[in-house]
């Protein structure tokens, strides 16, 4: 299962976004380029621009190309708006369901916890991070996992869970209500400017 596994806070600085609401991504040493002398401000093209913004989305959810791909192929063949599917879709993700709920502290830490065997959807045991998650489902986590989950939860506290996600803190249970609006989704990117990357 292919992943990346290099230094997480070089991604936040090469978009120039936080894509983890993490202190050490939110920090204004985080927002700067990476290198000795930094961007010193150096204009991006629209090739670069385009790039950019695609690259925020990958970073923020975890994923890599091939599989942004298939999302974005998947979001073109559905109705609607071709970038508010590709946020839906991406939303709907098992690990970042776990993220959005305050029960790990990054999309790392969450997809940790899947791969791990630790998480049930509807009962049953699923170790696939990309799981889509569907109206209705379930998610339960074992001894273990709840125990891990509680820890983050408490270290996030005052975070806000979306109103298409239903948390139980007492049972550690998360039900999904609905499917994610783009406005429910807090993370600020351009979908526009992805689509046109691929064109």
């Amino acid at each position: 299962m292919a992943r990346y596994t290099g230094p997480k806070l070089k991604l936040s600085r090469r978009v120039g976004a936080p894509v983890v609401d993490t202190p050490k991504h939110t920090s204004k040493r985080a927002l700067t380029y990476p290198g000795q002398h930094g961007f010193r401000g150096r204009r991006m093209r629209d090739y670069g621009i385009r790039l950019n913004e695609k690259q925020k989305l990958k970073f923020h959810y975890g994923t890599l190309e091939k599989q942004f791909r298939r999302y974005l192929d998947h979001a073109g063949s559905m109705p609607g708006n071709t970038g508010d599917m590709l946020l839906q879709l991406m939303e709907r993700r098992l690990d970042n369901v776990i993220r959005r709920c305050g029960l790990a502290r990054t999309v790392w830490a969450s997809r940790q916890m899947v791969t791990h065997g630790n998480v049930f959807v509807n009962g049953r045991r699923t170790d696939r991070p990309s799981f889509s998650m569907s109206v209705g489902d379930v998610i339960t986590f074992k001894p273990k996992a709840q125990k891990l989950a509680r820890e983050a939860m408490d270290s996030l506290a005052g975070l806000e869970v979306p109103g298409w996600l239903e948390l139980n803190p007492g049972e550690m249970q998360i039900k999904v209500l609905a499917l994610p609006t783009t406005d429910q989704i807090p993370f600020d990117v351009n979908t526009n400017l992805i689509i046109e990357f691929y064109r």
